[in-house]
């Protein structure tokens, strides 16, 4: 798994690349690259998305 705070877009390999929670599709190496965190039962959650799109559509 790679770190949700790192660089996404820089030399990230598409088996370890995060999914788009929306589409599916890995992240890998896009500048569109989405993150949104929250707490949920007092756990960290991230959801990641490749670009305002689905970002949008997720809400």
């Amino acid at each position: 798994m790679v770190d949700p705070t790192s660089d996404h877009h820089e030399d990230i390999d598409e088996d370890e690349a995060p999914e788009c929670a929306t589409c599916g599709d890995a992240i890998a190496n896009e500048v569109t690259h989405r993150v949104i965190t929250w707490i949920e039962d007092s756990t960290v959650e991230t959801a990641h998305f490749c670009n305002e799109d689905c970002r949008l559509e997720w809400q």
